[in-house]
Formats: C-alpha cells, structure tokens, sequence
C-alpha cells in the first residue's frame, strides 16, 4: 500500500508486471478530484487515451462528458480510472492476468480517494472489481453495496456509441448517482 499519491504514481511510471507495457505509450494513470466522493472505473485505455496519457478522451469519452453535461457532474469532481493502466493491443479487453496485474495500483486508488460511491463502467470493471458472477446486463442500474461503499454498473460509454438505444439507460444510472449523492 503506498501512503501518497506521489509513491504510487512513481511505481507505476516504469511498471513491466504484464506484457501491455511493450506496446504503450503512456501509461493512463487516472484523472481528477483525488477527494471525489464519485469515482467511476472503466476497463482500459483506447488509442486516443495512450497517445494523451488520460482516461476518456477519444469518442467514448466524449459521449460520456455529453452525459455528464445532461446530469450535471462536472468532470473535474469525480475521478476516472481504468482495471489496466495500459492500452490493450487493439482495444481489446484486457486478459485476466493485465487485469491482475493492475489491481493493486487502482486499490490504492479506491483506499486513497476514499468515495463514497464507484461507478462500473462496463463488463470488465464490474466482474473485475465485485466478481466473475456479475453480468452487465442483469446487474446495470443496481445499486450493490461493499465495504461502506456503493457500486452503480452501468454500460460503458463504448457501447454507447455500437447500441444507440443504450444511452437512455446510461442517463438513467448517471441520474440515480447524482441522486444518491445529495
């Protein structure tokens, strides 16, 4: 466990625990309030994320600050992490042992924000980060409660962008934690 920001940063910058650092450009660490009460986890760094070392900002993170717009959470408030700090080859999804490997630096995340509720962007943040027994589809719009703090899966912005008619949900969830945060 590493006590500041700056000891975990620091162990990452050179970090080799899995083959994705082969082929990264930056390692995307995370982005935002460090004291955000809402965090939201997506599953790794596409191309436009690896070329500017930042979490969400190729189409689906545009389409996902749009939402933000809709509901009223300002980007700078929450914190956006990814499961793997480096891209996936392709933009695939990131294979068990990348994840694996990752887990502890976004634990030291979680443990060093300290939020009160995490949203799960997708399949892979939500199997990854409360189990391989959890489905997108059945658990999307759920609140699930651990450890003191609340988890809201939902789809990933990506889907968004393959199934038009999943926006309407991912405002719905967006709209339940803004909700649940006042």
């Amino acid at each position: 466990m590493y006590q500041t920001w700056e000891e975990l940063e620091k162990s990452i910058e050179n970090c080799q625990k899995c083959k994705l650092w082969k082929t990264r450009q930056n390692i995307v660490f995370g982005v935002g309030n460090k004291k955000a009460k809402i965090m939201f986890i997506g599953e790794g760094p596409g191309a436009d994320e690896d070329m500017q070392g930042e979490p969400f900002v190729g189409r689906a993170g545009k389409l996902m600050n749009m939402a933000f717009d809709m509901v009223g959470i300002k980007r700078e408030e929450v914190y956006i992490a990814n499961i793997v700090k480096c891209r996936p080859p392709g933009n695939r999804n990131p294979e068990d042992d990348e994840s694996y490997a990752c887990m502890d630096y976004l634990r030291n995340q979680v443990l060093l924000i300290k939020p009160e509720i995490i949203v799960l962007l997708g399949s892979v943040a939500l199997k990854n980060i409360l189990g391989k027994e959890y489905g997108i589809t059945s658990s999307r719009g759920k609140w699930i409660e651990r450890k003191g703090i609340k988890y809201m899966p939902t789809w990933h912005p990506a889907a968004l962008l393959r199934d038009e008619s999943k926006k309407v949900d991912f405002i719905k969830d967006l709209m339940e934690v803004i909700k649940e945060d006042k």
